[in-house]
């Protein structure tokens, strides 16, 4: 499993209320919170992101509150990977529940920058900066978070076995 794209990066602390503003909470459409994601600290994130691109965050990404919104509206937004120092652990839970592909790294998260067209390989956990010819190694996914990605969450996986 690859996936290869442009990145988007952002710093440390980037709490749930960041990712998606809590005013746009009372929509259970996908498209329209994606279309909010990162508004607060990018208004420009929605007219720049293209499908494959990827997510990097410093330490503590998705920080803040348990709910499933944010990493939908990154999902949804056309994000295929988050890379980040470290993740809010129900932020990383909640990721691989709904299927988003997530990786702690912190080399690639320092050295890595806005615009840089990146790979990712799910398999070995390497990433690769295209643009700057490095590569970083995180810890790969185990077989079970793979299958739960290549479903496309959580319930899916369960409903295929």
């Amino acid at each position: 499993m690859n996936v290869k794209g442009s990145v988007h990066k952002y710093g440390d602390n980037v709490d749930t209320d960041v990712i998606i503003p809590a005013r746009y909470l009372n929509t259970s459409d996908h498209k329209e919170l994606a279309s909010h994601c990162m508004e607060d600290i990018d208004s420009e994130f929605t007219k720049k992101v293209k499908e494959g691109d990827i997510m990097v965050g410093g330490a503590n990404f998705g920080c803040g509150s348990s709910r499933e919104h944010a990493p939908i509206a990154i999902k949804k937004s056309g994000i295929s990977c988050v890379i980040a120092k470290t993740f809010a652990r129900i932020f990383f839970r909640n990721a691989i529940n709904i299927g988003l592909a997530i990786l702690e790294c912190p080399e690639a998260s320092e050295k890595i920058e806005a615009g840089d067209e990146v790979s990712v390989d799910f398999d070995t956990g390497v990433i690769t900066n295209l643009t700057k010819n490095e590569i970083y190694q995180a810890e790969p996914f185990p077989e079970f978070i793979k299958e739960i990605i290549r479903a496309d969450g959580l319930l899916n996986s369960i409903g295929k076995r």
